[in-house]
């Protein structure tokens, strides 16, 4: 059986089951190389909580937890992951190729620079060019990047967006693979709805009012502010909007709803509620990994109003998508050019332009039933997308790679 080792930080609830399935078809080991703090439940200054998964993310796989040498460790810097015994290490496992995830840690690029020519290195990662800089910069990151590159031998594209930079940076056609960046679609996809109807009750939603969900960190780089700005601007009766997560700017969103004044009063609308702004925007803290199929199917739509640096991908997209729930994207959203069909199963706006997103949360809820056709298309879009093709071809390369040695 061929041997197979990954390089990546730390363990990540959306990698568990790609590493169960690979584990299925090769002789795989992970190195950790965070260390063991990195095992453990971390701080997540994004989201300004301890994180501790409720799913087990160690089980169903070989792996090895590296010694951290750093003096500051963690995955915010390059020198955080500076492990002294990595190539020994991977070198007793003896593989028969090596998959790293992520180079910008002083351990990661060391190996890139130690096992190139000598064992086939792939990579992954998800970096797109939706943020581009300018000027002089951009062209000596260019010629970084392009040595960086050069010591990979494959690399794995999550989709369009991350497709186009590899090739920016050097990486020709036949170095590409596409394995699509996916989640556990059947647990997304699992029957929550009794759960998803108490939780609407909850938050005194009725069955035929539409809810809008942003879900994930408070940050800037998602821009909640903007939706939340937006959806005070429409007031849209029977529309509710509901926040998951937390973060530097939970305070500040809080506080913004806590200080509309309606002048005059809404009018009421023919079998609503009649709510005021103040009670149609909810707020719920982080949910884990458990709760969150029922979130997303108490939902109607789901937003990302990202406007980054640094928006790669989005999974939480694949997670609504997976739940059967309409989507809407800003264009600083990496997934959007693969995922977002517009007027299928979603829509598009300009990242930053809160015109154009209020033109398209008036298109999305306008008619209700409309939604549901969209969530329909999503739950057939991301079906294509799934952990077990991702490993299917992870396995396959693996294998063309040693037949080519």
């Amino acid at each position: 059986m061929r041997k197979l080792a990954v390089i990546i930080t730390h363990p990540i609830q959306y990698y568990l089951p790609l590493f169960q399935l690979l584990a299925k078809s090769c002789d795989l080991k992970v190195f950790y190389t965070w260390g063991k703090n990195g095992i453990s439940g971390k701080y997540d200054p994004d989201f300004n909580l301890m994180i501790a998964w409720d799913i087990p993310l160690l089980d169903g796989y070989s792996f090895e937890i590296l010694q951290n040498n750093s003096k500051d460790p963690g995955s915010h810097h390059f020198n955080g992951i500076h492990n002294l015994e990595i190539i020994n290490r991977i070198n007793l496992f003896n593989p028969d190729a090596i998959l790293i995830y992520g180079w910008a840690f002083k351990s990661h690029l060391k190996v890139l620079r130690h096992f190139k020519g000598k064992i086939p290195i792939c990579f992954r990662g998800d970096s797109t060019l939706l943020d581009e800089r300018i000027g002089l910069k951009k062209f000596l990151r260019k010629l970084w990047l392009r040595w960086i590159y050069s010591h990979i031998d494959k690399a794995f594209y999550v989709g369009k967006n991350n497709k186009a930079y590899y090739k920016e940076f050097g990486l020709k056609e036949k170095q590409l693979i596409f394995a699509p960046h996916a989640v556990d679609n059947e647990r997304f996809a699992e029957d929550r709805v009794l759960e998803a109807r108490q939780l609407r009750q909850t938050l005194n939603i009725e069955q035929h009012e539409t809810l809008i969900l942003f879900a994930g960190k408070f940050e800037n780089k998602k821009n909640p502010e903007l939706l939340l700005q937006a959806f005070i601007e429409l007031d849209l009766q029977n529309v509710h909007l509901l926040f998951v997560g937390s973060g530097e700017l939970e305070e500040r969103l809080k506080l913004r709803v806590e200080h509309i004044k309606l002048s005059p009063p809404p009018t009421p609308s023919k079998g609503g509620q009649n709510l005021s702004i103040e009670e149609r925007v909810h707020f719920m803290d982080f949910r884990n990994q458990s709760m969150m199929p029922v979130v997303y199917q108490a939902c109607d739509l789901f937003c990302l109003p990202s406007s980054g640096p640094g928006e790669t991908w989005g999974l939480a997209v694949n997670e609504a998508m997976s739940a059967g729930k309409a989507i809407l994207v800003s264009d600083k959203v990496g997934c959007a050019m693969d995922l977002v069909m517009e007027n299928q199963n979603g829509r598009i706006f300009k990242s930053g332009d809160i015109d154009d997103l209020k033109n398209k949360l008036i298109l999305l809820t306008n008619k209700p039933s409309k939604l549901t056709q969209m969530g329909n298309k999503s739950s057939a879009i991301i079906k294509n997308w799934t952990i077990n093709k991702q490993a299917a071809i992870i396995i396959n390369e693996l294998i063309l790679l040693n037949e080519s040695k």
